[in-house]
């Protein structure tokens, strides 16, 4: 207790180095605005910088891309969405290195690693609050509650505590001392993997001659390769410094063995990961935290804390749902063209790579345009569930004061089903004309698997081909682009809501509750 005392006043120390409008405005942001503004702010203020920076530097090539397609580009990029809209091999080194950033600060393990260190300011500052000469007073005033502080479970509802139960010092003492070791851990994990990941690709490419050589004719640096691949793909993100994605590097089954295991660390396998090092760190340390996090993960509020029987499930579905997808691949595109040129264990490793991409890295070995309707069907459903979705026999029932807490607001809310509907609608509209003239490329199924990849923040596109059109002409060209890189200015338009909505989309996962069909 005495530690945590000392603790509140150093930091209340540290905290007059700070400007007061910087203090009064983090303290505003802690007690009186909720996350879902503070995230959405975060989000498009960096997709803001982003594109002015974008802006300000200058591509490979002569030609420089129009901004709307640069600011779709940074938006995509911050939202780890990664739909294509301007070539990749069009920007520079130093415009790459920019969009390994957006996608570094822009992943979920990071800005996760935010929100704790934020849930720590916020408690500091509850129990500053209590008493602003002695925060340990039994008799201190109380903090306002506030709906995000119930979220975070930093307090509790005074009224239906008894006396005996109130958070104690040391209750206080031993949740910040959670935070702090868990902030760690994440930050640690979130580091090593990377480090890891680019020190073996990068050892790869130079050690491979026809990996090296393909680099060597885009004038890709091996170092940019590495690092934007493997902070893309930790991030969800699915962008390739080249123009064909990981197409090119079909028969390079190491490089897609080495990569492969990032789409589940960063994403789908992230919770069980972090529940086993936990539970290491308390093997080795014992230290009282680390059980607390195991035991305890829901009143520290970290999303990503799951418990062990929830992550044996979600382990479980991760692997049935790839063990699907990989069979009906398998069966449906093993003789197609799709797979010319390629032989058994090139075959076996980039289907591999392909259907687990679907949940949610985003990056192709192959062309989505080839393969059949089914297949693209179940990528569209893959894409549509969230990462931790579970299968669990058993489901526990929302006791009756959490749902007469519900807001009309919430009531009235649509579900993810119906939003990403009216998101296919406006597409619709806004590329009528496209869709008349030129109906092979501008069809529904593509349309809705380039929404539901932009919701899923994944990337999968059927791209767009020349060929393809019913009325040729001389003025059509071919590119590396994204099918959304086609649309008009107002379906990119919609398309960055979309992208926005997806990387937002869990404070609306439980919305359309209020709406009965029968």
């Amino acid at each position: 207790m005495a530690n945590f005392a000392n603790f509140t006043q150093k930091h209340h120390r540290l905290g007059r180095f700070f400007p007061p409008k910087l203090r009064f405005l983090l303290r505003f942001l802690a007690f009186h605005v909720h996350p879902f503004f503070i995230q959405l702010c975060y989000f498009g203020i960096l997709s803001l910088l982003g594109y002015l920076a974008l802006k300000n530097s200058n591509p490979r090539t002569p030609v420089r891309p129009n901004d709307f397609d640069l600011f779709y580009t940074s938006v995509s990029a911050s939202t780890v969405s990664s739909m294509v809209a301007v070539e990749m091999e069009v920007f520079s080194n130093s415009q790459l290195i920019l969009l390994t950033f957006l996608m570094f600060v822009g992943g979920e393990v990071f800005t996760s690693m935010l929100d704790l260190l934020f849930a720590r300011y916020k408690l500091t500052q509850s129990v500053k609050n209590r008493d602003s000469t002695n925060p340990f007073s039994p008799s201190a005033e109380k903090p306002p509650v506030h709906d995000n502080h119930v979220e975070l479970g930093l307090i509790s509802i005074p009224h239906s505590q008894p006396e005996d139960q109130k958070p104690s010092n040391d209750s206080y003492r031993l949740k910040y001392n959670c935070l702090t070791y868990l902030t760690f851990v994440v930050l640690g994990y979130f580091v090593v993997v990377q480090l890891v990941g680019f020190s073996l690709v990068s050892l790869y490419m130079t050690l491979v001659p026809s990996a090296t050589q393909i680099l060597k004719n885009k004038d890709i640096k091996i170092a940019t390769f590495s690092l934007f691949t493997i902070v893309s793909t930790f991030a969800s993100c699915g962008f390739v410094p080249t123009n064909e994605n990981m197409m090119v590097f079909k028969k390079n089954s190491g490089l897609l063995l080495l990569i492969l295991p990032h789409v589940f660390l960063g994403n789908t396998l992230y919770p069980p990961c972090l529940r086993v090092v936990i539970m290491g760190l308390r093997k080795v340390s014992r230290r009282e935290e680390f059980s607390h996090l195991l035991n305890n993960f829901k009143d520290i509020g970290y999303d990503h804390m799951l418990s062990g029987l929830r992550c044996c499930y979600l382990v479980a579905t991760v692997l049935c749902l790839n063990v699907i997808q990989f069979v009906m691949f398998w069966s449906m595109e093993w003789k197609t063209k799709t797979m010319e040129g390629l032989n058994f264990y090139e075959k076996l490793v980039g289907s591999l790579f392909q259907v687990t991409n679907a949940r949610h890295a985003g990056e192709s070995v192959f062309d989505l345009s080839s393969l059949s309707s089914a297949i693209l069907v179940v990528f569209v459903i893959m894409m549509y569930l969230p990462p931790y979705t579970t299968f669990l026999p058993v489901r526990k029932e929302e006791d009756d004061a959490k749902r007469k807490r519900k807001s009309a607001v919430e009531c009235l809310v649509f579900s993810q089903l119906s939003y990403l509907a009216i998101f296919i609608i406006l597409v619709c509209m806004t590329e009528s004309k496209s869709l008349k003239e030129d109906p092979l490329n501008f069809n529904v199924l593509s349309i809705t698997l380039e929404v539901i990849s932009a919701y899923g923040n994944v990337g999968f596109s059927m791209g767009y081909s020349c060929a393809r059109k019913l009325k040729g002409d001389g003025t059509c060209k071919d590119s590396w682009v994204g099918f959304s890189g086609r649309w008009s200015n107002k379906g990119k338009f919609v398309l960055i809501l979309v992208m926005f909505f997806g990387r937002l989309k869990k404070f609306n996962m439980k919305g359309g509750k209020a709406w009965i069909l029968s």
